[in-house]
């Protein structure tokens, strides 16, 4: 299961993928749930409610075929979980205003440091008492340049394969019935390229070449 809510845009959010798979729900189904009351809300007129923090966004399949997905705030997902009230959705909900919670706080500075950051603030005091400052220095520019290596893309970075990606597609290939041969197609020569076991494992010092490849890429067959 992915993360319950994510960064999007500086903003706390969960999407409807996520709602579904938690609540073991239809994709679809939650859709339409999301949709219901985005109405409801315009005939109570809450439209700009409706506009702050429910947001349409896409999504490619395993298949790779390319689907509609809403992103909803703390406050959305408020409102279309109000309807799912077994013991088990009532577990889930808690858990996901933990989440919310949480992730609100990492938004907010208040969190725990990640493993590169712990390394900079270590790093910082080492040089405030080294006697060696040009060897100090040294490795902290080592101990950076390991640390970059290891760093993969984030979801907004994945995000941007995905859409470069469906964008080269749809460019090339007009037949919905011959476009999935063609993303499983880049989709392995980018893992050949960048020598990853998937997209979201490219460093994200590579995003940029990834993208430029992606911008020029021709597939093997001959597209219609």
């Amino acid at each position: 299961m992915n993360e319950l809510v994510f960064i999007e845009n500086n903003q706390v959010v969960t999407d409807s993928l996520t709602i579904a798979e938690v609540f073991d729900k239809e994709h679809r189904n939650v859709v339409r749930d999301i949709e219901n009351q985005i109405v409801k809300l315009i005939e109570a007129g809450e439209r700009r409610f409706s506009l702050l923090n429910f947001e349409r966004s896409n999504y490619v399949n395993d298949r790779g075929r390319e689907y509609e997905k809403f992103l909803l705030t703390e406050d959305a997902f408020a409102i279309v979980a109000m309807a799912y009230t077994t013991p088990e959705a009532m577990k889930m909900k808690v858990k996901f205003v933990q989440e919310f919670k949480r992730m609100r706080e990492t938004l907010n500075g208040v969190r725990p440091l990640s493993e590169r950051e712990q390394l900079v603030a270590s790093l910082k005091l080492s040089l405030e008492t080294a006697e060696e400052i040009t060897e100090v220095k040294g490795e902290v520019k080592e101990i950076r340049n390991m640390v970059e290596q290891q760093i993969t893309l984030d979801h907004g970075e994945q995000r941007r394969v995905q859409k470069a990606v469906g964008h080269k597609i749809y460019e090339l290939e007009h037949d919905p019935d011959l476009r999935p041969a063609l993303f499983s197609e880049i989709y392995r020569e980018i893992k050949d390229r960048f020598g990853v076991g998937s997209y979201k494992d490219i460093k994200r010092k590579d995003l940029q070449s990834a993208i430029r490849y992606i911008e020029a890429w021709v597939p093997k067959k001959v597209v219609s």
